[in-house]
């Protein structure tokens, strides 16, 4: 059976890029652009992995990260920072969350792979 990764990203083009790209390296994409649907659905049914786009609106990838670990209790979820911001990695670093990795973009399949198995093969 397939992982399911959520993909919460609001830019089209780099949505539909990954999503050939997970499935190449055989993962169940579950794509969402908006990110309050996100909240919703992952409540409702939680994937193994979300890869989570820092910059959106209304809110940004950091405040869905605070409502997912805080409001919604989910700490074991796994979840990968999938951004451009060199900024990320320091503000990642002072969280000292065991379940939350950072990708920057633009990643390649190898990195893509690499970034997800860390996770999911524990």
């Amino acid at each position: 059976m397939k992982h399911k990764i959520m993909l919460v990203e609001d830019d089209q083009p780099i949505l539909e890029m990954m999503d050939i790209l997970l499935r190449r390296i055989g993962y169940e994409p579950v794509l969402v652009p908006d990110v309050l649907e996100a909240l919703e659905r992952v409540r409702k049914d939680p994937p193994a992995l979300i890869l989570l786009d820092i910059m959106m609106t209304p809110i940004n990838g950091w405040e869905f990260l605070e409502k997912l670990r805080g409001e919604y209790d989910m700490k074991d979820l796994p979840v990968l920072l999938f951004t451009a911001l060199p900024s990320a990695e320091e503000r990642l670093a002072q969280m000292k969350d065991q379940n939350l990795g950072i990708l920057q973009k633009p990643v390649t399949i190898t990195e893509l792979r690499a970034g997800i198995e860390r996770f999911l093969s524990k």
